[in-house]
C-alpha cells in the first residue's frame, strides 16, 4: 500500500482513483465493510482504491476537552487499513489551517487535484469542511462540475446489535473490559502495543516474570483493570499470556495503569522490544492479596484458566 502525508507527496500520475473519507479510529467491521465495498467499486472500475484519513482527530484540535481517547494509534490505523485491502492512504495533517479549509477547496485539493477522484463513497450523514459545511448534495454538485460520481454506502451492523458499529461502542466496551464484545465489532482481537521497559522484577522473583510496557510508548486503548487472556505477539512469533492491567495493590509504589505480562512456555530477553498484546477474554479483576501464598495461588489459576481460554 502506498502511503501519502500531504496532497503534495502523491504523484502526478496517480489514480484515477475510488475514494473514501474518515478518521477510520479501529478500523473495524463498519470500516471493513465500506473498504470492501470501495474495493470492489475500484476492481469493476479499474480504479485504485484510495482512503484519506487524518494523522489525528480533529476533535483533538476543535474541541480538545472533548476529544475521545483513540482506539488504535495512526501508525496501527495504517496497517490495518493496508490489511483490509486498499491500495492507497493519504494521511491528511489536521491543523488549524487544514480546519479552516472550504468544502470546495477540500474537493478540488485532495480528492480531484491529488487522487484524481473518478468516484467517492460516503455515507449519507457526510460532512466535510470548514465547520462540516459541506454535505452531500454538495459533494454530488461538486462531483457534476469536476468529474466524479458519489457512490453512498449503508451503516454496518453486527450480528445481535442494535445500532451499527461505532469507534464509540468500541471504546466503552474496552473501558469496561469486555474485550470480547470489543473484538466482535472490530473483527480482531482488541490489541496494543510498546516496547519492554525495566519494571520492579517482582514477578521474577516469584518466579512469575513479567514484560512491562512502556506506558509512554503505548499505542491503542488500554482495557479497564483486571486480568486478560491474550496473545502477545513478538517479531511476528505468538504467545499465550497472562496480562496484568492496573496497580497490582498487593505491592506497594506500583503506578496505575500499567500493562504487564506473562508470556507463557518462553523465557527470552524482552527488554527494549516491542510486544503487542491481543486481548481475547476478560478473567478476573485486579484483587489485593493477603501475602505472596495467596497471591502465587490466584496466578497459577489463572495461568490454568487462560490456556484453557486460548485452546
Amino acid at each position: 500500500m502506498h502511503v501519502f502525508g500531504s496532497p503534495a507527496e502523491v504523484p502526478a500520475g496517480f489514480g484515477p482513483s475510488a475514494v473514501t473519507i474518515g478518521k477510520f479510529d479501529g478500523v473495524h467491521l463498519g470500516h471493513r465493510a465500506v473498504i470492501a465495498q470501495l474495493r470492489e467499486l475500484a476492481d469493476e472500475r479499474g480504479l485504485t482504491a484510495s482512503v484519506v484519513t487524518f494523522d489525528r482527530n480533529p476533535v483533538s484540535l476543535l474541541r480538545p476537552e472533548a476529544c475521545p481517547p483513540d482506539v488504535v494509534s495512526p501508525a496501527q490505523k495504517v496497517e490495518l487499513l493496508a490489511d483490509a485491502g486498499v491500495d492507497a492512504t493519504l494521511v491528511l495533517r489536521f491543523d488549524l489551517a487544514r480546519s479552516r479549509q472550504t468544502a470546495s477547496d477540500f474537493v478540488r485539493d485532495v480528492l480531484v487535484d491529488a487522487l484524481h477522484a473518478q468516484a467517492v463513497l460516503c455515507g449519507a450523514d457526510f460532512r466535510f469542511g470548514v465547520g462540516g459545511s459541506g454535505d452531500v448534495e454538495l459533494l454530488r454538485t461538486l462531483g457534476a462540475e469536476l468529474g466524479f460520481a458519489v457512490v453512498l454506502i449503508d451503516d454496518v451492523r453486527a450480528d445481535g446489535e442494535a445500532g451499527r458499529v461505532s469507534s464509540t461502542r468500541i471504546r466503552e466496551l474496552i473501558a469496561a473490559g469486555r474485550v470480547r464484545e470489543a473484538g466482535r465489532l472490530l473483527g480482531r482481537p482488541p490489541a496494543v502495543r510498546s516496547v519492554v521497559v525495566s519494571g520492579d522484577r517482582v514477578g521474577r522473583e516469584l518466579g512469575y516474570p513479567t514484560a512491562n510496557l512502556d506506558p509512554a510508548r503505548l499505542e491503542g486503548l488500554l482495557p479497564a483493570d483486571g486480568v486478560y487472556a491474550c496473545w502477545a505477539i513478538v517479531d511476528g512469533v505468538g504467545y499465550g499470556a497472562a496480562v496484568s492491567i492496573g496497580n497490582n495493590p498487593t505491592f506497594d509504589g506500583v503506578p496505575e495503569h500499567q500493562a504487564e505480562a506473562h508470556l507463557f512456555d518462553t523465557d527470552q530477553d524482552l527488554y527494549g522490544r516491542t510486544i503487542e498484546l491481543r486481548f481475547v477474554e476478560h478473567v478476573r479483576p485486579m484483587v489485593k492479596f493477603d501475602g505472596v501464598e495467596q497471591l502465587m495461588a490466584a496466578l497459577r489459576q489463572d495461568d490454568a484458566t487462560i490456556r484453557g481460554i486460548l485452546r
